[in-house]
């Protein structure tokens, strides 16, 4: 016999939908959107891992998916944000300095 499905008021609906709003909302606080390309690395001796940007953790930290998967939780000090260099070039920019910039509004 299978379960059945639970039912979910349209309340508890809306609640997520707006729980998802507001932590995009801080990722655009953070110059961040969902699926920003990233890099991280847990130890300073472990190599870099690339991952896309997809939340902001209760507790504060960046929520990651790396290229298998699975999602990551690590503290700013532990993730790097892709960036164009002044030729062009692509470099890597530590999310504390990312977040610390003040970038003009794009004009129409």
């Amino acid at each position: 016999m299978t379960p059945r499905p639970r039912r979910t008021s349209r309340s508890a609906a809306a609640a997520a939908e707006a729980g998802a709003a507001a932590r995009r909302a801080d990722l655009a606080a953070f110059g961040l959107s969902v699926g920003s390309a990233v890099r991280f690395r847990r130890r300073a001796s472990e190599r870099w891992k690339d991952g896309t940007v997809m939340r902001v953790e209760a507790d504060g930290s960046i929520g990651v998916c790396d290229v298998k998967g699975a999602m990551r939780s690590l503290p700013f000090a532990a993730v790097e944000v892709r960036d164009r260099g002044p030729r062009g070039g692509v470099v890597w920019v530590p999310l504390d300095e990312w977040a610390a910039r003040t970038e003009q509004l794009r004009l129409l």
